[in-house]
């Protein structure tokens, strides 16, 4: 338990993460869905009661670090989550616990559980009977009855139920209590061990582009972030014209050794800057990691989780163009390094 609208209740200022029993939210979860009784063991363990929209990456390193610590006493693990930065907790922990044999899924709900018409029993049943089938290990994110790879999950509705989709990705599963599971890629062997990481830099900051903006405001960015996304139109790409020129800026923040990444606005087909002149111009004079079909969620987390371990362009992009968990599967087309680095499972 991590807190969300799931146990939230009326605090006279709106909902607010609580409980039905002062002191208990855990326990409200499995008071209200006593089905999972009839098909698992269940150990509840509140570690954070919080909004999701306060979820800091800090609190990531607190869930993988008690999911790490109770690793081997469990079959699999299932965290209930705020909504709203759902989608981002589910991609820092696919780069925080890397290849875990055992499932990992986060759920949640739009309505408090309490309530009538809720959401939340359903999507727990959901998340517990898919983490319950054998070779379900991995991260994922489980909502209205889909499971979804933890670095492809985005949230897109803000109120209606099937609030999540995969983005340029299949789901990785559909769910119904007491139906077999159909896999799309699970199936897959695992090879290796589990991996922990226990560090991630919040030092990445993302910026919207709209028109009007003046480019100055990376300098200021720049100032403070080792990392920033560029969240650009369309394919991506950085605007020259001359009134508002953010191409200049971009190229000062590269020669001040920032790490830099276009995404693009668009939720689905992702980025591709070898179309457009702004894109093109742009990869010919700066070293730029490009989205390609990766999330801004998985984009913004993955370059927390490489950070710590490196600075230096050549080494990120690499660890940047390593598939994990799934997160990407295009690539561009002309790589500042010589290969994309792929560490061999053993």
């Amino acid at each position: 338990m991590t807190g969300g609208t799931i146990t939230a209740r009326e605090s006279g200022g709106g909902l607010a993460p609580g409980s039905l029993v002062p002191g208990a939210p855990s326990d409200d979860i499995i008071r209200h869905v006593p089905e999972l009784n009839s098909f698992c063991e269940v150990s509840p363990i509140q570690i954070l009661n919080i909004d999701s929209s306060n979820i800091q990456p800090e609190d990531w390193l607190l869930i993988s670090r008690t999911i790490r610590s109770h690793y081997d006493a469990f079959d699999g693990f299932v965290i209930t989550h705020g909504t709203d930065t759902m989608a981002y907790t589910a991609s820092a922990l696919s780069y925080l616990i890397q290849n875990p044999g055992k499932p990992v899924v986060l759920t949640g709900a739009q309505k408090p559980i309490y309530q009538d018409g809720s959401d939340a029993r359903h999507n727990v049943i959901s998340a517990f009977w898919f983490a319950a089938q054998s070779g379900s290990g991995g991260v994922f994110l489980c909502f209205d009855g889909k499971v979804f790879v933890g670095t492809r999950a985005s949230k897109v509705k803000s109120k209606s139920f099937d609030a999540f989709e995969s983005i340029n990705y299949p789901a990785a599963a559909f769910v119904q209590y007491r139906q077999p599971v159909p896999r799309i890629h699970l199936d897959k062997p695992q090879n290796g061990d589990v991996v922990f990481y226990d560090q991630l830099d919040p030092g990445v900051f993302l910026l919207k582009l709209i028109p009007g903006m003046e480019p100055d405001i990376l300098e200021h960015v720049g100032q403070k972030y080792d990392a920033i996304v560029i969240e650009g139109y369309g394919m991506g790409g950085v605007p020259f014209a001359d009134k508002r020129n953010f191409l200049e800026q971009v190229e000062r923040l590269a020669a001040r050794g920032k790490i830099l990444a276009m995404a693009t606005q668009v939720k689905t087909e992702g980025s591709d800057l070898s179309v457009y002149e702004v894109g093109k111009r742009a990869t010919g004079r700066v070293p730029l990691l490009q989205s390609m079909d990766m999330t801004v969620e998985t984009v913004v987390t993955k370059l927390m989780w490489i950070l710590p371990i490196t600075k230096e362009f050549r080494e990120v992009e690499k660890l940047f163009y390593t598939p994990i968990n799934e997160d990407i599967s295009i690539f561009p087309e002309n790589l500042v390094s010589d290969t994309v680095y792929i560490p061999a499972k053993t």
